[in-house]
Formats: C-alpha cells, structure tokens, sequence
C-alpha cells in the first residue's frame, strides 16, 4: 500500500468528507465482501449485484487488464438493517463487466472488449449462475476500455440503452430487437428521469451532463444555458493533482477546477430524503473525490442544471483514494453510492511513461492501492427506509399497485417485470390506472406499460393526450408516434396540443409529429413554431431536429458509400474514431472544431479539425504534424494548449487510423492513410529536432505549378482536345468522347523531374464527370513506371489525388478503374502541387543552430542582439518562456534568470535554450528518491544534507522531506522539463540572438534589468 497516500479504513474515510448537513454517509458493503466495485443494481426482491472490475489497473502500466478473472456478485440484506449480509458470487471468470440489468428470471450483463450481451440465471437459488446463454449478440468491441458502452437501462419508453452504441434495445415476447438511432453519446455511466430523459456524461470531454434536453431518440438536442455559468467548476477537498490535463486543471493550492472524470450520474427518484431532493441529477467525481448535487428545472421548455450549493459539493472528502464511480436509487428510497476505493483512477493510456500523470501517481504510490471497495447509503435525519420488495414472487395484478409507489425504482421495476411477465389479464386495471388514477406519475407508468404490452388503445391515448397533467399528456402524444403516419384521428389533438399552455406538451408534439413521420410534419412544425414565437427554445429544437437529422443520416450515407468502395478506409476510420474519442476530443471537441478554453472568451485549447487544409491537405504534413507534434500559432491565432504533443511513441497503425478518421469526419474527405506512410514518414523525419511550425510545414503544402504551357499531356482518346485540360478556361474541356469504362487513361508529362505533391482534376462546368475509380502511376522516364502511388474515386465536381511518389516524377498517368453509363471523363481544368527538385526540405530552427558554435551564437547575440524584443519573445504568447520562469502565480517550474550563477556563461545560455537536458540546474535537477521501502519519489532537489534531501514535486510544488536513514538510493534524472525545441517557434536567427541578448543582460543586471526591459 502507498506510504504517501494510505488506504483508510470506511470510518476514517468518512471521517474525512465534508457533507452537507442533515446527511450521513453509512457504509453498506465493503472490502473484503466486494473489490473494484463500478456499477450497481438490484432485481425485484431487492438483492444488489455488482459489477467488480478486479483487474483494472492493478498495476501503473494497467498489464492483465483483460484477464478473465472479474465478476458480478450478489449481496442480500437478511436481517434488515440496510447492510448487506449474504454474499455470492453471481457471475465469474468475467472480463472486466461493466453493466448489469436484473429481468424477471435472468440478469444480463455486459463486458469489455464486446458488444456481446449474455443472459445469466440462477436455476437452482443457490446465488450462483449456473445458465449462461447469449442473449445479444453485437461483435465485437475495440478501443480503450474507458470508452467502451455502459448504462444498459431499461427506460419509462421500454427500450434498452446504453451509452456509445448505434442502437437501443427491446426484449419483446422473448425476442431482443435492435433499433438504430441517430445519434448517441455518453461515457461512463447513464440515467434517466422520469418522463424519460437521459442524463449522459463525456469525462473524455469534460462535459458531466449532456443530451438531457429531451429523450435521446430525437438525436443531439442543446440549448444555450442548459448549464448555468461555472456549473463545470468544482469545489474539492483534497489536494492532490492527479489530473490528466496537469496543472492547467488544478488550482494554486493543488484542487481540481473543474469536472475532468465525471460520470455515473444517477436522477434520483427516492422517497426517503427530503422532497427537495427528488429530481436531482447526482454527478460523481472519482478525480475530485467529490459528489456533485445539481438541480434540474425546466425554464419554459429548457432544461436547465444548477449547482446545489453556493461554491460547495454535496459530499467532498479529504482520502485520496475516495473515488465514487456511479451512483443510484435504492429499493429503500435511499440514494446509493460506488467508491471503487483506490489510488490510481485513470486508465494506462493516461499514465504512460513520462506523462504529467505518471509522475504524479508515482509520487504519491496511487498505483499501491488496489483490491479495495465501498458502496455507501446516504441518509438524512429525517429518513424513514422503505421496506424489502419482493416484486420476483408478486403477480401481475400485485405489481400493478406498485406503479403508484412514491419511490421511482419501484415505479420502473414493477413496469418492467409486468411487461417482462407477458401477462395482459392486467389491461383493465392498467387503463382504469391510466385514466383515473389519483398520482400522475402512476398514470404515466400505466400508459407506458400498456406500451410495452403492445395493449395500447388509440381511444386511450386521445384521452391521455386531454389529461389535466403535462407529462402524461406528453407521453400520450409520444407513445402516438407509430400511428401517426397513417392515422390522421389525432390531428384534432395535435392541432390543440400544438398550443398547449406546456412548453413541454408543445415540444413533444412537435418532435412526435416529425419523428413518427406524419404526411404534413413539416407544415405542423411550422405552424407549431408560428404559434409559439414568443418561446425560442421550441423554434430551436424545431430546427436543430431537422438539422441533425439531415446531418447524421447524410453522415451514415457517407459512410455506407465510403464501406462500399473502400472497407480498409471504413474501417479504419471507425478504429480511428475510438481513438480520438479516447484522447483527442478533449481539445479538439467532439465536433472538431476546437474545445473551449476554461480560461473562457474565445479562446479554444486546440485547432479546428474540420475543414482544417492541414488535415485534408497532404498526407506528409499530416504525419509530421502526429508524429513530431505542432507548436506556435496557427493561421496566426494562439491557442491555450499551444504545443500538441507528438504521437510517435504510439504505433504507425494506430496514427494512421486517426489521421484516416479526422480527414473523413465532420465533412471532411480525403484519401486513405496507410501504416506504411507513417512509417516512411517516421524515418524521413527521424533527425527531426522539435515540434513542428506552421512555416516549417509550407514546404509539404507547395503552390500549383504555373509551367502548365511546358507540359506534354496525352490521352487514351480525344487526344485533339487534350490541350483544353491546361488552356486555363473553366468552359472548355478535354473529355473521353465516351461513357466511362476501365482502361482509359490521361497522361501529363512535366519539363523536368519534380516531387509531385498532387493532382486535382476540376469537372465543375460538367458536375458528373469526375471519374468513378481511379489508379495513379508515375515515372521519371517515361518508360519504367511505379504503382500505383494512389488509388480512389471522384464524387465531386473535385477529385484530389494524393501520390505517394517515392522519389522524382517527371510522368504521371492516370487510369480510370470505374464505369459510368451516364457520364463522360472530362476534365475542365488540370492543377499539379510539386515540389522542384532542387527544393530543401525544411530545417528546424533546433536543428539549425545546433549546427553552430554555441560560442558563436553567444557573440552574434552580444553585438546584434536586441534585449528589448527578446522580452517581447520571453512573455510573448508563442514561446512565452515566462510561463515557468517568471510565472505569474504558483510555483517556478525554472530558474530564476536574473540571479547570476558562477559558470553561467554566455555560451552556457545558449546551451541551455537549445539543449535543456545538456545542463540542468540544480534546483530544477529532477531526481528519483528511492526509498529502503521500495518508495520511488520524484521531483526537483531543493536541498541535501547529511540528515535529509528535499524534493519539490513537479505538479504542484510542493516540498517533501526524506530522511537520509530512509534512502536507498538517489538517481538524477537525465531530461529538464523543459522540452526540447521551443526554439522552432522563432521565425531566424536574428529572433534567437534576441532572446539570447535579453538573457544575457538579466543575468547580468538582476531583476532590476528585468523590470527595466519587461516594461518598456
């Protein structure tokens, strides 16, 4: 167990938590009974089972994750006093579960690495599945497991969700049945409210609620102020920064800002905490070690979420290894909590070798805590647990009764087992139920079960859809949905529902009516909009639904096409989107176009993607970009993150399935990236020195040759009118003379050898004549020739051909592969991007003056060097060398510049700028305290003496003491933190000797001479 951070026991760790008052936290099951506990829930007697993860991370570098040996275990309460007292083992031998849903007679679980669901069932009531079928069968599921579907909830709707997943589910007399959506997101856990809304969460994403607007069916709908300002921003305890986005997410005192691992989010729907209680979204946050409470309203058809409490949490503790993963409401009307109870949360893929996080894991021992867990119940002083249900042994007819029960789980689990029972003896009293009885809530569940019984009556819903409460009217006109296409006796309702004095009636009408397709929806929806002018969010959802309906199918029909023309390139992009789900989105957003910065205005943490001429353009530039990483400005705007951080530790497959997915997503296209181009890449750049500049990249983004009236082109057909390709006039042609078939072909020949980038081919002036397949061959001589250097299809007016030429290319050939029995091959006009021969490939600034003399350097800087723009370089936004060295707040992470030190001499300021690691200071020298324990401590030495060394850690500054009789050994780390190559970011050298001769003249004048240039 870790030394810095010890495991306590579930007293001492709620000891350590600040709650609210009026509530308690009281441990109901723990260690040794559960392990790496990460979800919940409880079949119809009340009997919890739980998801144990037992092989997560039991180590930092996350080895053996995937073997079989996690499990599903059942826990009763005998005697009932609310703990747990019986346990067994449900479900073994599992590969780490993730979710679990109790049915009537058999539980359905869910695991990693599959879409696979399977049916378990205790045949014999020992607590022990000893029936295990398939129940769905998905295929199988790649990618970080910490983006890998979860929830698998049975909504008020009667279908089956998860998060991730294409689809939802329904379990009809025996069947399950798979319907596609349109869209769906999520992370780590899922919920619902109780007219069927879902609350999902993205940590990847750092957004801890999202999609809750209405039921996710209707696709991505938002509205502005759904969250209210600084809703992200969370209020911890602790203080320790064990955070993937490092010190840009952590506070001067070392707190968490904001949500970073939120998720297993849970409405609660409860009878045994106060009424104010009942609705509220319950957030959980394993790296703040907190418990967020947040209020849900609906502001004139908005949802809206607030924080419950002015700068606090709900539950917030001071243990480290407090980690609350999901959450939920129990059968007692008591609000339940996951702590998985360890000290390293993050998955590996965030604690690699030389990451942020690693070094913070290691120096507090997080990765020694494991085998550990809790699951809590919160309570408040006026909770009155409600009794054990026993819905497994109940009738039909007895479970009806539940459907007004004022707890929300019994509510659910009696319509579910009733529909699961198949036994519709029980329509008369569910319709009695629906239309007269005395809780609305109980009418809603009556009308949703008569749904999933397939017993609705339309007669029924008319008179739903006239009932004196909103929610029911709304889940009548809802569940009218499949008639509407072809029954018109609603029309009377929706014209009156249209106008309801509910917001929330009016959006469901105008969703119902465009979702169940009715002949005149788009006239209804224009109407409905019309009449409602005065509330924005309707005309809002009204147009985001048709927008992002349009938007996502085209999206599918995009990529059904791409799946049948290229498989290879489908299916990469769909690794590659787990990918950037799993490590991108979180700066370049889910749609592309940059996260926000927490800083806020409007300044994003990462570039667009979408649209971005670096991500559609040429794949060399693309692959330096991933391989080496990018700094600097970019189409001369800065960003927070300023450096993206290369990619080549990562394998050549695995950059080209995101690269594949970025150039083929968000109405981007572009050819196919193999393994085999970042590998030419990687060695092509292997004595590259530094990330890459914008200026630096140019040269693999060349201007299209102007020599068009020196090039030779000749053709398979129509050779008289080849010329008219290159005559520069977009209405003339050269063409095939022909429908298009395989065989024919267009040749140019260039005055001399060149690196030939691409060739766009414009068909504009004769849309449909792109050509349906192509080959690209090349040659130098005109005799020999390689290829194909590219291969693919046109369906634009503009086809690119990207060529993978290997060397210089005086002939390119281009040979159609596809046929069309409509269109000719024409083309309007012809462009070629090369690079000339004699053409230098960049040199980073690195690398250039490493190349030079230091010493050199260090008088160029003495007498040309301008002090007063090298302080402008030094606090500027590009390379702001300030940040650490002269930071406004918390901790340096660099010397202070201006103290002049014995040795530092000019030349070894030039040293120091471009080879950090060549000689570290010594109050910045990392070093590796290995402790007689096994202990490994890292950080900067502050001091040493004969009793004690003093480190500072790097995250977040602080000092910690070791006494020399507990060291075994003292290893100085060879890397500075400070990367190599910020240099790159200056446009020449005369910027170097700038920020040279500014270092200079503060190491000779003090702080004094800062102050003096820092002003100016």
């Amino acid at each position: 167990m870790s030394s810095k951070a010890p495991p306590l026991s579930p007293e001492q760790s709620i000891a350590t938590m600040q709650i609210q008052p009026g509530y308690s936290v009281i441990p109901v099951l723990t260690e040794p009974a559960v392990e790496e506990p990460a979800a919940i829930a409880w079949d119809g007697n009340g009997r919890m089972y739980v998801v144990e993860m037992r092989t997560y991370m039991q180590n930092i570098d996350g080895k053996s994750q995937l073997t079989p040996t996690s499990r599903v275990s059942r826990h009763e309460d005998t005697d009932g006093d609310g703990v747990y007292d019986k346990h067994t083992v449900f479900a073994d031998n599992l590969v780490l579960p993730r979710m679990v849903l109790p049915l009537l007679d058999r539980v359905i679980i869910g695991e990693t690495n599959t879409l696979d669901l399977k049916s378990y069932r205790d045949t014999d009531e020992d607590g022990v599945a000893d029936e295990i079928e398939l129940w769905h069968e998905g295929g199988d599921r790649g990618g970080n497991l910490e983006h890998q579907p979860s929830g698998l909830i049975w909504n008020i709707d009667n279908w089956i969700y998860t998060t991730y997943t294409g689809y939802r589910l329904r379990f009809t007399d025996g069947t399950v049945v798979m319907d596609p959506m349109v869209y769906n997101t999520g992370q780590w856990g899922l919920t619902h409210d109780n007219v069927g809304r879902m609350f999902f969460s993205t940590a990847g994403g750092e957004n801890p609620a999202l999609a809750f607007q209405q039921p996710i069916v209707y696709g991505r709908i938002e509205l502005p102020g759904e969250q209210v300002d600084g809703f992200r921003e969370v209020f911890p305890i602790d203080n320790i920064p064990d955070v993937q986005g490092g010190l840009i997410r952590v506070r001067d005192d070392n707190t968490l800002t904001q949500f970073t691992g939120g998720g297993g989010q849970s409405i609660f729907r409860g009878d045994a905490l106060p009424k104010d209680f009942d609705g509220d979204l319950i957030l959980c946050e394993p790296v703040g070690r907190l418990i967020r409470r947040a209020k849900v309203t609906n502001d004139d058809g908005r949802i809206t979420l607030s924080i419950a409490y002015d700068g606090q949490e709900f539950i917030a503790a001071r243990d480290p290894n407090f980690r609350p993963v999901n959450s939920a409401t129990g059968p007692d009307g008591c609000l339940y909590l996951v702590d998985m109870y360890r000290g390293i949360i993050q998955e590996s893929n965030w604690v690699r070798k030389g990451s942020y996080l690693r070094k913070v894991v290691e120096e507090y021992e997080l990765d020694k805590n494991i085998g550990r867990g809790r699951i809590y119940r919160v309570d408040h002083e006026t909770t009155k647990r409600g009794p054990q249900p026993h819905m497994l042994d109940e009738t039909p007819a007895q479970l009806v009764a539940h459907l007004s029960h004022p707890n929300g789980w019994w509510r659910s689990e009696a319509q579910k087992l009733i529909i699961l029972h198949r036994d519709k003896s029980v329509v008369p009293e569910l319709e009695e139920l629906a239309l007269h009885g005395s809780d609305p809530l109980a009418r809603l569940h009556a009308f949703w079960t008569l749904e999933g019984l397939g017993a609705i009556r339309p007669e029924l819903l008319e008179k739903g859809m006239q009932d004196h409460d909103a929610q029911v009217r709304a889940a009548a006109m809802r569940i009218a949905e499949p008639l509407l296409a072809s029954d018109d006796q609603f029309d009377v309702a929706i014209k009156r529902l249209g106008k309801d004095p509910s917001a929330l009636v009016v959006i469901q009408t105008l969703l119902s009516v465009n979702h169940g397709r009715h002949p005149k929806a788009e006239e209804i929806t224009d109407w409905i909009v019309a009449a409602n002018q005065a509330n924005k969010n309707i005309a809002s959802i009204a147009k985001q639904y048709r927008s992002g309906i349009e938007a996502i199918l085209a999206e599918r029909r995009k990529f059904e096409e791409m799946q049948s023309r290229n498989k290879e390139l489908a299916d990469s992009v769909v690794r590659g989107k787990v990918i950037y789900s799993t490590l991108c989105v979180t700066c370049h957003g889910e749609n592309g176009k940059g996260h926000p910065s927490p800083q806020g205005g409007n300044l994003h943490l990462a570039p667009p993607l979408a649209g971005s001429p670096r991500v559609r353009g040429h794949k060399a530039r693309l692959g330096r970009i991933l391989l080496q990483g990018l700094i600097g400005p970019i189409d001369n705007k800065t960003y927070a993150d300023g450096l993206m951080m290369p990619l080549a530790s990562n394998p050549d497959a695995w950059i080209a399935d995101v690269a594949n997915y970025v150039r083929n997503s968000w109405d981007n296209q572009a050819s196919m990236i193999q393994p085999s181009d970042i590998r030419r890449i990687r060695e092509e750049t292997a004595s590259r020195i530094g990330p890459w500049t914008m200026k630096d990249l140019d040269y693999y983004d060349p201007p299209s040759l102007k020599n068009r009236t020196e090039w030779k082109i000749t053709a398979s057909a129509n050779q008289k009118n080849v010329s008219q390709a290159i005559d520069g006039v977009n209405s003339t042609r050269w063409d095939t003379a022909a429908r298009q078939s395989p065989g024919m072909w267009f040749a140019i020949e260039l005055p001399e050898p060149m690196i030939v980038m691409s060739v766009e081919l414009d068909t504009r002036k004769s849309k449909r004549d792109y050509p349906r397949g192509y080959v690209a061959e090349v040659s130098e001589d005109g005799i020999s020739w390689t290829g194909p250097v590219a291969k693919g299809y046109g369906d634009g007016p503009i086809t690119t051909i990207e060529l993978d030429s290997p060397g210089l290319v005086r002939h390119i050939r281009i040979t159609q592969t596809g046929a069309s029995d409509t269109s000719y091959w024409s083309v309007h006009e012809l462009s070629i991007k090369a690079i000339p021969a004699d053409a230098k490939p960049p040199v980073s600034m690195a690398e250039s003056l490493a190349e030079i003399d230091p010493n050199t350097l260090a008088k160029r800087a003495t007498r040309d060097g301008d002090a007063m723009r090298g302080a402008s370089l030094f606090y500027g936004e590009s390379i702001s060398c300030a940040k650490c060295h002269d930071p406004d707040s918390g901790p340096r992470l660099g010397p202070d510049l201006t103290v002049k030190r014995d040795g530092v001499t000019e030349q070894v300021l030039v040293e120091a700028v471009l080879d950090p690691s060549k000689e570290i200071h010594k109050d910045f020298q990392q070093v590796s305290v290995v402790t007689a324990d096994g202990l490994i401590l890292t950080g900067f030495l502050v001091r040493e003496n004969d009793e004690e060394i003093v480190i500072r850690e790097p995250a977040g500054g602080k000092e910690i003491q070791i006494l020399q009789d507990d060291i075994d050994d003292v290893v100085p780390l060879k890397v500075s933190a400070m990367p190599a190559g910020l240099v790159n970011q200056l446009n020449d050298e005369t910027e170097f000797s700038d920020l040279i001769r500014f270092l200079i003249e503060i190491q000779n004048g003090g702080a004094d001479a800062l102050n003096r240039l820092k002003n100016q």
